[in-house]
């Protein structure tokens, strides 16, 4: 199964698994990339696990919630590709993504 591409925040690119079923944060976190925070453990509180998704990945992602959107917008880095890792839960349709872990607020 294909996996995922992570960027950091100084540009080196992660590949890792894709783990249907479990939170991009989840694997982000689990793969070693101590950059994610994700200081509320991915109970939508935070933002710390902002990621900017590759804009030709976006469609094959959930819709951006209500609730998801109002936490992006206390980031002065928001960007129309903007998302929370932890509210990403992976699927097979998902192989390939690549994602950049956002500037730290």
């Amino acid at each position: 199964m294909t996996g995922i591409t992570i960027l950091d925040r100084s540009g080196v690119a992660h590949d890792l698994p894709l783990e249907p079923g479990r939170s991009l944060m989840e694997v982000i976190r689990d793969g070693g990339i101590d950059e994610m925070l994700a200081l509320c453990g991915g109970c939508l509180s935070c933002a710390t696990c902002h990621v900017l998704i590759d804009p030709d990945m976006a469609g094959r992602l959930a819709r951006l919630t209500a609730d998801e959107s109002d936490l992006l917008d206390s980031s002065d880095h928001r960007t129309a590709h903007s998302r929370l890792a932890c509210q990403i839960i992976l699927e097979p349709a998902m192989a390939g993504l690549r994602v950049t872990i956002a500037p730290d607020d």
